[in-house]
């Protein structure tokens, strides 16, 4: 078929000038083609259940365009294809018959409910607040459930991350080029921010799939390369196997996180770096003091040779970097912004402590609670788009923003299932003595860990929305995966092939 249409494309080619020459390569090309759809048949029998949050995490790239009140917007074919998971991931369960969830699992993950229900039925608009009771339950039940339930053992964590990975660089090679070409969004007067495929409105998405990205391949590159020996075979021919495999991934894992520094600084967004920094520190500190050491040293020669010698946005991002220590002695107007509206959500905590003002009852609520300095919205340019005003709907601040909304009962609900996950996970992080099974697992706790511990301190400064949101609620599957999954599939290496494609 591939030959046929080759063949309606460039006819010339289907008439060669002897047989003797078309027939070896017709043969050739005939095997080819075969090889590859074998490949591609083993490839999608095998990792059948995680292609579909494979095809979520590509979507996100598919600009979304903006809500009419200029904000980010949350719909997009993104969050329609994660709705899609979550019935995929029904149906695979009501077929196989078995107990989806293990008592810990479904209490962890099930938590949120109680805090969003309880704020959507306390509300004064109770239908009003549907659409923001289904991005809740979406963004930190649906999705991460389906994940949890849907992998099955590292190699399925490894694609489902690897993909995240990839797509961190497509949004940070399109931001690059936005800095380099100004067709980015607007900053101090330029349109030189990096935003990739989320426009002027979503200043932050292409921060956070680049954040995760660089997050995850950290994690990758500081897992250890020393080889595993197999049952029942003996020799050198196992021990250069298992140093192989994960010496290359470590090795493309630290091109990649090296790579992603750059569109991430040229972000320009504080919070994002703030967060990843305290996520790579403590990856670093748990993988050893000398690998810590090393990396840190890597580090800076990489920051030296990109700023200082190369000059990528040097001045700029030091006064960046600068803005982080003047935020009480001469704050810009955005931060200012922020403490305003982190003091009007505290303000309508105080009014309605137990349950809050209801779920998306912020922006109803912010002027009579905020001070009268702060601005109607933030400019926004660039990136396609013209001037416009976007609308402060939010304190950008995940924790100020649940505790308004719904008050102690929310947040403690919202942020106890976040906790559990984070000592889940480090309760099953591989020891100094491990097993050889964790031994094989410790990229993915560490990748796992600093994810979550990127997002519980980015939740400091931002907050869910726009439509690199639902790359979040992949990021809680994959951390529900390892901190609540069964122990047999994070101590199982499935090899692509007919023997693994059963399932």
């Amino acid at each position: 078929m591939a030959a046929d249409a080759l063949g309606v494309l460039l006819p010339a080619a289907r008439r060669p000038r002897s047989a003797a020459q078309a027939g070896p390569v017709g043969a050739a090309g005939r095997a080819g083609a075969a090889a590859a759809a074998d490949l591609w048949w083993r490839f999608s029998r095998r990792y059948a259940p995680v292609l579909p949050a494979v095809a979520v995490i590509a979507l996100i790239a598919v600009p979304a365009a903006p809500a009419g009140d200029g904000s980010a917007g949350s719909g997009s074919v993104a969050d329609a294809a994660s709705a899609l998971v979550v019935v995929y991931c029904l149906v695979r369960v009501l077929r196989e018959r078995a107990r989806p969830l293990t008592r810990t699992a479904a209490l962890v993950l099930g938590l949120p409910v109680l805090g969003v229900t309880v704020a959507a039925l306390t509300s004064h608009e109770p239908a009003a607040t549907l659409p923001g009771l289904a991005r809740y339950l979406q963004i930190f039940v649906l999705v991460p459930g389906a994940l949890l339930l849907l992998i099955r053992d590292r190699a399925d964590f490894r694609l489902v991350a690897g993909a995240v990975v990839a797509l961190a660089l497509v949004q940070g090679s399109i931001g690059v080029t936005q800095y380099l070409t100004g067709t980015g969004a607007s900053y101090m007067g330029e349109n030189i921010r990096a935003v990739g495929t989320f426009g002027a409105t979503d200043v932050m998405g292409m921060a956070t799939v680049v954040a995760y990205g660089l997050v995850i391949a950290v994690g990758f590159a500081l897992a250890p390369v020393r080889g595993v020996q197999g049952h029942g075979v003996q020799g050198h021919g196992v021990q250069r196997h298992g140093v192989r495999g994960p010496g290359r991934q470590r090795a493309v894992a630290l091109v990649c996180a090296g790579l992603l520094t750059v569109p991430l600084a040229l972000s320009f967004s504080r919070g994002a770096w703030i967060a990843t920094a305290a996520a790579v520190v403590l990856q670093l500190t748990l993988s050893g003091v000398r690998r810590a050491a090393v990396a840190a040293l890597a580090a800076g020669a990489l920051g030296v040779v990109l700023v200082g010698g190369l000059g990528i946005g040097s001045q700029m991002i030091g006064e960046r970097l600068d803005s982080i220590t003047q935020v009480t002695d001469a704050p810009d107007q955005s931060v200012a912004d922020r403490y305003m509206m982190w003091a009007a959500a505290a303000d309508m905590w105080r009014e309605r402590p137990v349950t809050g003002v209801g779920l998306k009852g912020f922006p109803a609520h912010r002027d009579s609670h905020a001070s009268l300095g702060l601005s109607s919205g933030s400019d926004t340019a660039g990136a396609g788009l013209g001037f416009q005003r976007q609308p402060l709907l939010s304190p950008h601040n995940m924790y100020l923003l649940v505790l308004s909304e719904q008050g102690l009962l929310g947040i403690t609900a919202l942020a106890g299932s976040w906790a559990a996950l984070l000592v889940l996970a480090l309760r099953r992080l591989p020891g100094p003595r491990h097993s050889r099974a964790g031994h094989r697992g410790g990229d993915c706790a560490l990748a796992v860990t600093g994810l979550l511990v990127w997002q519980l301190v980015d939740f400091g400064y931002a907050d869910i929305g726009g439509p690199s949101t639902v790359l979040t609620a992949v990021m809680f599957g994959l951390a529900a995966w390892w901190a609540l999954g069964p122990a047999r599939g994070r101590d199982r290496d499935r090899e692509t092939g007919s023997g693994a494609a059963s399932a």
